[in-house]
């Protein structure tokens, strides 16, 4: 059982393509959830919400985006119109991370936004830590109205992640990290 610190210096994301079956149970996933809302929220203002993807709705899902993204840019290469038409099919389970913005608020937007992306976060660090892989996703879908639409977002809502799950199929080595020495100062007057 790794501790807590050797858990957060081992995570490391699954690229979706090579997530599958199974996700994460509904109890195991509410367990989840429920931790990865546990996140700083200046003003207690829950400045985000959780659209589950799974399922036959998780394939209509990636199909309209295709359809969307073909339609939008019908210059794309087939093997771009390729990779559109799987995105959704791997990952058993993906999970649409929301920012909700409230403007009559004092909290700055920022300060909301990173709250909600926070909550992205905990869900990668919660699947790991539960043995299932995860990567946090946004690419076009997530800043295009008309995936907005299609996901019944407000004017006031933002998808700030798209998070793939599921159970990694095959061994995936971690990346190069920076070293801390070339990211840490320390100020003095």
């Amino acid at each position: 059982m790794a501790t807590p610190l050797e858990l957060l210096q081992q995570r490391h994301s699954v690229p979706s393509r090579q997530l599958g079956e199974p996700a994460p149970d509904e109890a195991t996933l509410r367990d989840l959830l429920d931790a990865a809302i546990r996140v700083p929220d200046h003003g207690k203002l829950v400045p985000f919400r959780l659209i589950r993807l799974a399922g036959e709705a998780k394939l209509r899902f990636g199909e309209r985006l295709a359809e969307l993204a073909i339609r939008k840019q019908p210059e794309l290469s087939e093997a771009k119109r390729e990779k559109e038409r799987l995105r959704y099919t791997f990952a058993p389970l993906v999970i649409a991370v929301v920012a909700r913005f409230d403007d009559s608020s004092t909290v700055p937007e920022i300060e909301q936004r990173l709250c909600a992306g926070n909550v992205a976060y905990n869900i990668l660090l919660g699947a790991y830590a539960l043995g299932y892989g995860a990567q946090w996703l946004t690419g076009w879908a997530a800043y295009d109205p008309d995936v907005a639409s299609l996901l019944g977002l407000a004017a006031n809502e933002h998808v700030v992640a798209f998070v793939h799950l599921g159970t990694p199929q095959v061994e995936v080595p971690d990346r190069e990290r920076p070293a801390l020495a070339d990211l840490l100062s320390t100020w003095a007057p």
